[in-house]
């Protein structure tokens, strides 16, 4: 598929290819055996808001850190469950033990790791974003159509009936116009991180297979684990991480797909001398035709826009309509419309949103998914190209046709570099 047929796939609300295997099960009875790889972090919540599901039952676990993997090993076996144990992903993708995948490794493994697990004949479920770069999100999404997979990517909140709500009500045209969107994750829970020595690799740790297609360093506890997500070898800091989650509500409100230019401004403010490489505070404005969306982020605060920790806030001439994962309401404009005082959550996300994938799989229809590999390309794409903006300092247009930035230094950026002997997916 090329850039301008993926263009074309991409359309607001694309739904995946329905799924025509005939053996993904043994019949409709059987449960959907499934395999996790990166059993730490969000891959266990997942797996666990999974496993609610009496349709489903894991039948492995996959990690390059032993020490986690039998931690997680022995969780399950105190739950009755018996899973295999695997330290290469790709043993465990072709061992027929297993029919979906979860995958929930750092951001720069996504794209190999999906790109193998269809290649394999799996369903899957993979973390957001979906991409490390906006050329793997298009690879990534080629693969899906090529596979004919079912495939759910990790954004939840599109499960969720507060955020189906409160779209429905930002597209009934009560707000009036919406000139400005606002999305913002404010995480005083989250510290800036300090410098600290490289060293030896710890016993249990296969750190080759953990780098993959990122540079070789050495070993050094801030790029482990959690603290993988400020580095850029590995993802893109808040921007891909909170960013990708609020910034798609904020476009599913407006309708949007792609904008004409993006800006974005910030910097290691709160801890100049820390380890991190990605923003602690940042802004990021994206224009549109007759209206923009602006992203803003900060680490160790937590009073954000309307008192909200994070938020998306639709501010139309007749009021504002302010949204989380707590719930919505409506501040209006002076005597413009009725305030709604706040329509809370009344469910579990993560769960309705894993119902909805092995209903999928069930069906074998991905039109049935909420999150489908499209949702999360488009979404990925925006939030690398605030990424970019930021780490080229320039305001940057973008060529939709050619599926490029009109800077050179900015067209830099569109393909993650492999090394190790990695070689990126062709889309």
């Amino acid at each position: 598929m090329n850039r301008k047929d993926f263009l074309k796939a991409s359309t607001f609300l694309a739904v995946s290819t329905v799924c025509s295997r005939a053996n993904a099960f043994a019949s409709v009875d059987a449960k959907i055996r499934v395999g996790l790889i990166g059993v730490n972090g969000m891959g266990w919540s997942d797996l666990n808001a999974l496993l609610k599901d009496d349709r489903v039952v894991c039948t492995a676990l996959c990690d390059v850190d032993e020490n986690v993997l039998q931690k997680r090993l022995d969780e399950l076996v105190q739950r009755g469950i018996n899973a295999k144990s695997y330290i290469d992903y790709k043993a465990m993708l072709h061992d027929d033990v297993v029919d979906a995948v979860i995958v929930a490794t750092p951001d720069h493994w996504h794209c190999l790791q999906m790109i193998d697990a269809v290649s394999a004949g799996k369903h899957l479920y993979v973390e957001k974003p979906i991409g490390n770069s906006i050329r793997e999100c298009e690879a990534m999404v080629a693969a899906v159509r090529r596979h004919n997979s079912i495939v759910q990517v990790g954004q939840w909140q599109r499960s969720q009936q507060h955020f189906r709500d409160a779209i429905d009500f930002v597209h009934s045209g009560k707000l009036g116009k919406v000139r400005l969107v606002k999305a913002w994750s404010y995480v005083d829970w989250k510290k800036n991180i300090v410098q600290k020595p490289d060293e030896a690799i710890p016993a249990g740790v296969h750190y080759d297979k953990w780098l993959g297609p990122a540079p070789t360093r050495p070993f050094n506890r801030n790029r482990f684990h959690f603290e993988f997500r400020w580095f850029w070898d590995y993802a893109g800091g808040l921007m891909t991480d909170w960013g990708v989650h609020l910034l798609d509500y904020a476009m599913l409100g407006m309708k949007a797909t792609v904008p004409r230019s993006v800006m974005a401004t910030g910097g290691n403010f709160a801890n100049p001398d820390g380890a991190a490489e990605t923003p602690d505070t940042m802004t990021a404005v994206y224009e549109f035709d007759d209206f923009y969306i602006q992203w803003e982020h900060a680490i160790e605060i937590g009073q954000g826009p309307y008192g909200r920790n994070h938020g998306i806030a639709f501010i139309g001439n007749n009021g504002t309509l302010v949204l989380n994962r707590s719930g919505w309401e409506v501040i209006p404009e002076k005597d413009q419309m009725e305030a709604i005082p706040l329509q809370p959550a009344t469910d579990n996300g993560l769960e309705r949103h894993m119902q909805n994938f092995v209903d999928a799989i069930r069906q074998k229809d991905g039109g049935l998914l909420n999150a489908p590999i499209e949702a999360g390309a488009r979404i990925a794409i925006l939030s690398q190209m605030g990424n970019i903006a930021y780490r080229t300092g320039k305001k940057l247009f973008w060529d939709n046709a050619g599926r490029k930035f009109t800077d050179k230094k900015a067209n830099s950026y569109l393909m993650a570099a492999y090394h190790n002997g990695y070689k990126m997916p062709k889309a």
